[in-house]
């Protein structure tokens, strides 16, 4: 068995022509970069144009890519730097829409799993889903760099000074941003613990 390559090691790869590399790369990244968009921007038609900008960015800059950063942190401010675009370009109430997650779903494989497994009872479920329901509310009530700080610290899987590099900001401001949220975030949820 041949062990699994770095994302650093599959984007020179594409960058060399694999095909397959950039697909192996996409497809460990998909999930958790269009959960932050959907986040960030609470909105599944943005995020869904977003998700496609950013990898329609990553293939573009493959020809000019050098491993400066990890991955992950590369992505991830392209994400950032997309969403400030936006922002700068679009009124703050149209940017920060209430997220309606009726409408334009995004496909199944590309959202998250709010629900247990089916062998579960009921009451279990619906337990599930009413926690996932108050986290992801939650999470929409962070202010907008607390919630990207934490976003990039559980979907982007990225480390204080990942994120720093990704929002172009200090290692301490991440931190207490993290730390603050968190603290928020447990607060919104102790009738849950």
């Amino acid at each position: 068995m041949e062990p699994q390559r770095s994302d650093e090691a599959l984007m020179l790869a594409y960058q060399a022509g694999d095909a397959a590399a950039f697909e192996e790369l996409y497809g460990r990244w998909r999930g958790r970069l269009f959960r932050y968009l959907v986040h960030q921007c609470r909105s599944d038609a943005l995020a869904q144009e977003f998700y496609q900008d950013i990898w329609l960015k990553v293939v573009g800059a493959r020809a000019h890519y050098q491993v400066a950063a990890k991955f992950s942190t590369w992505l991830f401010r392209i994400a950032h730097n997309r969403l400030i675009d936006h922002w700068r370009g679009a009124k703050a109430t149209e940017a920060l829409s209430s997220y309606d997650d009726d409408e334009d779903d995004p496909p199944a494989d590309q959202r998250p799993e709010l629900a247990a497994p089916m062998h579960e009872l009921p009451d279990r479920l619906l337990e599930r889903r009413d926690l996932a329901e108050r986290l992801a509310a939650a999470i929409a009530d962070l202010p907008a760099a607390q919630r990207e700080t934490f976003l990039l610290a559980e979907e982007g899987e990225m480390t204080l000074e990942e994120i720093a590099a990704a929002t172009g900001t200090g290692r301490e401001t991440a931190k207490s941003r993290l730390r603050y949220a968190l603290a928020k975030l447990r607060q919104e949820l102790k009738e849950w613990q």
